[in-house]
């Protein structure tokens, strides 16, 4: 058993993507199952029949390795077991977990290329972080039919227009609710997606960047 505090239970081609960090070691763990994305079923995830959530502390069933896509760190099996809800963790003691670094996830673009992923060693294929935002503002995407997340502090944008995938935040700003700042946001990546549509597209295969938990510290 692995004892992460979950920060992210996102939705993943009509599963979820759970993520966290091993309190023990303070890295981030993804734990991923047999299927061609990593996402986890219903079956594997619930603990007592109910889904793990944002701050929870767990104890997941997970291997020493897992199936990194060939671009991600944080991916470990899941093996057999009972994941159990054994605490829960207070939002503010979350802070010193961030990485507000110039740049989310290795640079200032909504995405990053894979072939750079793989260029870097192993250790450094950061595909999940955690960040400060002293603004989170929220639009809703009439023409993709998505709510989107912009990322703000000190007056600048970090980060602008990311996909939501959090499933209890967005049923929140269905119901009309407007996120207290500041906030701690889960940024992800997604899996490969090449944009073959778009005209002049010269970066191959990439990973979109995702608002995969929202967690409000206020």
């Amino acid at each position: 058993m692995v004892k992460i505090i979950c920060l992210a239970n996102s939705k993943k081609n009509g599963d979820r993507c759970i993520a966290g960090i091993d309190i023990c070691t303070e890295k981030w763990i993804r734990p991923v199952s047999g299927t061609k994305d990593g996402s986890i079923s219903a079956n594997k995830r619930l603990v007592n029949g109910k889904e793990p959530q944002l701050l929870d502390i767990l104890d997941i069933t997970v291997d020493k390795t897992g199936e990194d896509f060939g671009f991600a760190a944080e991916n470990l099996n899941i093996i057999p077991g009972q994941w159990q809800k054994v605490g829960q963790f207070v939002p503010n003691q979350l802070i010193k977990y961030c990485n507000n670094n110039l740049c989310v996830l290795h640079n200032a673009w909504k995405f990053v290329e894979v072939a750079f992923l793989k260029r870097l060693p192993f250790s450094q294929r950061k595909t999940i972080q955690l960040v400060y935002v002293e603004k989170l503002l929220i639009e809703w995407d009439e023409k993709k039919m998505k709510w989107r997340g912009s990322l703000n502090n000190k007056n600048s944008t970090i980060l602008n227009g990311l996909p939501i995938t959090d499933p209890k935040f967005i049923a929140a700003l269905r119901s009309g609710y407007k996120p207290q700042n500041p906030c701690l946001v889960t940024v992800s990546l997604s899996m490969p997606h090449n944009p073959y549509r778009i005209d002049n597209w010269a970066h191959g295969a990439v990973c979109w960047k995702l608002i995969a938990g929202v967690i409000e510290l206020s």
